[in-house]
């Protein structure tokens, strides 16, 4: 049943941005808190990806609705943070400023809502449990993410990209509407829910790339395929591959000249077969190479195995990639699994342990020229640097660039892959040396551009849901070009413009918010 507007007045905020003012005792009681002396706390804290950074709040709201959300966000002091499934590489969450957080893990179901014609998901729901109750109840699915154990509040909020994106677009291609719990001028705390066809469209349009944190909570999602008028569950969403087929290919350490032709076949063969409806759509093969370990080079391959000529496409792909290429590649026998199997199977599991962590990333329009190549080998290679880093290269593209730019808030849509640089390790004592490794790899990649990738013809910008405050920090960004325009393009002022009406007292803030400066 779609939710009316609730308004309340809540307990005024110590400090920092306005927060909102007075709720009455019997309703903050329905929410549960947890505290410092509280068995959960811990739990709840080490919830965050990054080990860089931790938050040590002075309570934590864990709501099962959208109601005690709206509550929590009453009674919560101002540097108020929001926790979904805890991916979040940056300090946006945990961050020792943090004085609130607002925890949905509880809120995790994934059913059908009669009354707006779609799949209705909760915030707090990680897609290894989506993917799981979309395939087996109503067979179909979304092309989210690989990683298990991302939750959806930030990854759809995000735009969201996976497996099948390639094939079938961004996950916010399939938002009809959002579920937001929202702060007005007055300090009134209101659940909104906001449909692509409704009243509050700009809302809905926010959340379709414009990042999580930034508007309000997002409690849950209505998803539905653009094409379709939600009359059917079994039709409202895509159907998964029938099978798929999957193979991985590890490469050992290989001479320069070797790198360069692997990595420059790769991007060359994305970037041929980069436009919607292309031949090799169904192709996602994520290669990631580690700085240390005989697994220097490693290539996932999944491919969508209905059609009739998956096994060729799959050698052809590996013939392009390996061709010239002097090392001895290990190739996995070529195995193929049901949709449901090779999710729980191939896609990454959720990590027990996480490390400490720097990324950086970047779409690319074009691929790399040799010289570029060979700055990342030069990094690769150096072994001041070993731990966990990698630096992975992502197919894009196909169906994601079949939508206009200004159709959603992600305005990605004419890239071929993505590139990112996952610096990981596990002391405090090595943060100097791995964030001064990343930020000199990338700066070099992209010195022609001020050391970062300026939105032109080779580049596309980043991802909001790989954050780099960095590039908001004129040491790192000599380009002039403000952080915004890498993550949001020309989408920037329409999303000021819906900040400034739903989080006029803003409310909602991190490193990266819409409307923070631009230096």
């Amino acid at each position: 049943m779609a939710l009316s507007r609730r308004r309340f007045l809540a307990a005024s905020a110590v400090g920092g941005a306005a927060a909102v003012v007075g709720v009455p005792e019997a309703a903050a009681d329905e929410v549960r808190v947890v505290g410092a002396g509280d068995s959960e706390y811990l739990p709840l804290t080490l919830r965050g990806y990054n080990r860089r950074f931790a938050a040590r709040p002075e309570q934590i709201y864990v709501p099962t609705s959208a109601e005690q959300v709206r509550v929590a966000v009453g009674r919560a002091a101002s540097r108020l943070a929001v926790r979904s499934g805890g991916h979040c590489f940056e300090d946006f969450v945990d961050s020792a400023h943090t004085r609130s957080i607002i925890d949905l893990g509880q809120m995790n179901q994934v059913r059908w809502d009669e009354a707006h014609r779609a799949f209705s998901v909760d915030a707090g729901a990680e897609l290894g449990a989506v993917y799981e109750a979309l395939n087996r109840r109503w067979g179909v699915t979304i092309p989210a993410g690989i990683c298990l154990g991302v939750g959806m509040g930030g990854h759809v909020s995000g735009g969201g990209y996976g497996p099948l994106s390639r094939r079938l677009g961004l996950v916010a291609d399939y938002l009809y509407g959002v579920e937001v719990v929202t702060v007005d001028a007055q300090g009134t705390a209101e659940v909104v829910v906001a449909t692509k066809d409704g009243p509050d469209a700009d809302l809905w349009w926010a959340h379709t790339g414009g990042g999580g944190g930034n508007f309000g909570v997002a409690t849950r999602f209505l998803l539905r395929a653009p094409q379709s008028d939600g009359a059917d569950p079994a039709t409202a969403l895509p159907k998964p591959p029938g099978t798929m087929l999957h193979s991985r290919v590890v490469l050992p350490m290989m001479s320069e000249a070797a790198f360069v032709r692997l990595l420059g076949n790769y991007l060359a063969f994305f970037e041929r077969h980069s436009t919607p409806g292309n031949r090799f759509a169904g192709l996602y093969a994520p290669l990631s190479f580690r700085t240390v370990g005989t697994g220097f080079a490693q290539l996932l391959v999944l491919l969508d195995a209905d059609s009739g000529d998956a096994r060729s496409q799959f050698d052809e792909f590996l013939g392009a990639v390996l061709d010239g290429v002097d090392a001895v590649p290990v190739v996995q026998p070529v195995a193929q699994l049901s949709y449901a199997d090779t999710v729980a199977q191939v896609y990454y599991p959720k990590g027990p342990l996480p490390p400490r962590v720097k990324v950086k990333a970047a779409y690319l329009r074009r691929a790399y020229s040799e010289d570029q190549l060979r700055v990342f080998y030069r990094y690769l290679t150096d072994l001041a640097v070993l731990g966990e880093t990698e630096v992975e290269f992502l197919p894009f593209g196909g169906a994601v660039n079949a939508v206009e730019p200004d159709a959603t808030a992600i305005p990605a849509r004419n890239s071929f892959a993505q590139m990112l640089v996952h610096t990981a390790w596990r002391l405090p004592e090595g943060d100097e040396q791995h964030l001064r490794w990343a930020r000199a790899l990338f700066g070099e990649v992209y010195a022609a551009t001020g050391g970062v990738p300026v939105p032109n013809a080779d580049n596309g910008g980043s991802y909001v849901n790989y954050p780099d405050p960095d590039l908001a920090d004129p040491r790192w960004n000599t380009s002039g070009v403000p952080w915004h325009r890498f993550y949001y393009g020309a989408n920037y002022p329409k999303l000021l413009r819906i900040k400034q009406n739903w989080d006029p007292r803003g409310v909602f803030q991190h490193a990266l918010s819409i409307g923070r400066p631009d230096w």
